[in-house]
């Protein structure tokens, strides 16, 4: 076994691995010149709104303002000097329109199942597909973007209309009813959801308590989120950051996520793959990590993480598939991360779940992690699939400190240095190689706190 893996093991050792991401020269988003501005008719009462504006729907006059303005412009929601709030059922945006959501400024989702329905009486629900919603956005057309200082509030955890039930509540029943459902699923709307989006832009708004995921994204060539603020709480099942999707060419930056599953996961469908994406000068917080998978059918490539802070999240750098939805992850880089009170801040798993059968055995290689500081240790693990199928990563300067980490780790060919890597690994079917040279990995900046506008929203 020693001699079949030789040549390998030295080629990782001795070239450099070679990672690309957003092949696009992504600057600072600009705002549009206006072309409706629409002024705000309700106020916030509390964290929501006033019971007796629960009737009072804005969803057609945005629409409207939405569908009558031309590509290069935006549709403003605006406070006046008393009135702070809009409510709006689903909404869908045109070929080159923006969203603009003022600073001051909160877009409330509906709280009637009803108006997200499918077919009729889908959503709300829990069974087998979890597909019976629509979402409060929906992007299926060029260039269009939401932006602006202001907040789009799902309200997951609130009372849904005429129901003792939160979508959050339903997620929890969903997990519940495994026993008699197969596979169920909550039909609970995502707050933004593209598909063919080329272009798409997410500026400076924050997105809150969703019912689902917050930002889905799928088949997209060109999507950028810059200065997003994501907030729901760690225990609102399956509210994810930012899913990119068999998608390419996606750059999400200088943003701030804390929710209650994946911050980012980056997905690849088995029609089309997901390659060159740009993860850069981000902060994690409470959530599910910076994650790849769990379907990677169509593989996943050429992804660059760089000048990334998590602190007090459940994992970190997640990379996680099964022979049930796997393919091939390759060409991945970790750069200029650091790690505080994270339970897992290293976890490639390729039998996520426990599942160990099946004809799609995902594969992991050239995974490069290079200064990545961890304190307060956790659970590093490194599970390649068996020996055809091995993880091959290199460890360039991964440095633990505080308290000494739990390693798991079997079927992988790790090259370490030439920066320091400060503890062992071992197991079945692993196989270490060092490179020469000594690097010192320099220290960690400070870690930031979540923003305050929206650190105890619920």
């Amino acid at each position: 076994m020693k001699r079949k893996w030789l040549f390998p093991i030295l080629l990782l050792a001795t070239v450099a691995t070679a990672v690309a991401q957003d092949t696009r020269k992504v600057a600072e988003p600009t705002i549009p010149p206006v072309c409706r501005s629409l002024d705000a008719k309700l106020s916030t009462s509390g964290e929501g709104l006033a019971e007796a504006d629960e009737g009072r729907n804005d969803t057609s006059r945005i629409q409207q303002a939405i569908d009558d303005c031309r590509p290069g412009s935006a549709v403003e929601l605006r406070p006046t000097a008393e009135k702070n709030a809009f409510l709006s059922g689903p909404l869908e945006l045109r070929q080159g329109v923006t969203l603009l959501i003022r600073g001051g400024m909160i877009l409330f989702a509906s709280r009637n199942a009803g108006d997200y329905d499918i077919k009729p009486g889908t959503c709300g629900t829990v069974d087998h597909s979890g597909t019976g919603c629509r979402p409060l956005i929906r992007v299926n057309v060029h260039d269009a973007a939401v932006m602006g200082d202001g907040i789009i509030d799902g309200r997951g955890g609130a009372r849904l209309i005429g129901r003792d039930i939160s979508w959050w509540d339903l997620a929890e029943q969903a997990k519940s009813n495994r026993v008699r459902i197969e596979s169920p699923g909550h039909n609970s709307p995502h707050l933004l959801e593209a598909n063919n989006a080329d272009g798409l832009i997410l500026y400076r708004v924050t997105l809150r308590n969703s019912p689902h995921f917050h930002v889905f994204v799928h088949r997209t060539n060109g999507f950028t989120a810059w200065s997003v603020k994501i907030h729901s709480p760690e225990t609102a099942r399956n509210t994810d950051g930012i899913d990119p999707s068999a998608s390419t060419n996606v750059s999400i930056l200088h943003s701030y996520i804390y929710a209650g599953d994946d911050h980012i996961a980056i997905k690849a469908s088995a029609s089309a793959p997901s390659t060159h994406m740009t993860i850069a000068h981000n902060h994690l917080y409470a959530g599910h990590g910076m994650s790849i998978g769990s379907g990677t059918q169509g593989g996943v490539s050429d992804i660059a993480v760089h000048d990334l802070t998590i602190q007090g999240a459940r994992h970190g750098l997640h990379i996680k598939s099964s022979p049930n939805r796997g393919g091939v992850v390759r060409r991945v880089s970790y750069t200029d991360v650091c790690m505080q009170d994270v339970e897992n801040p290293i976890s490639f798993d390729t039998r996520y779940k426990g599942v160990t059968v099946g004809g799609l055995v995902p594969q992991y290689e050239d995974i490069l992690l290079r200064d990545v500081r961890i304190r307060h240790g956790g659970t590093i693990s490194l599970n390649g699939f068996d020996d055809d199928h091995p993880l091959r990563v290199t460890f360039d300067g991964v440095v633990v400190t505080d308290q000494a980490p739990k390693i798991r780790a079997m079927h992988t060919f790790i090259t370490t240095g030439p920066g320091e890597v400060n503890f062992a690994t071992s197991g079945n079917g692993v196989i270490r190689t060092a490179v020469r040279g000594r690097r010192k990995v320099p220290s960690c900046g400070n870690f930031v706190a979540f923003p305050a506008v929206i650190a105890t929203a619920r």
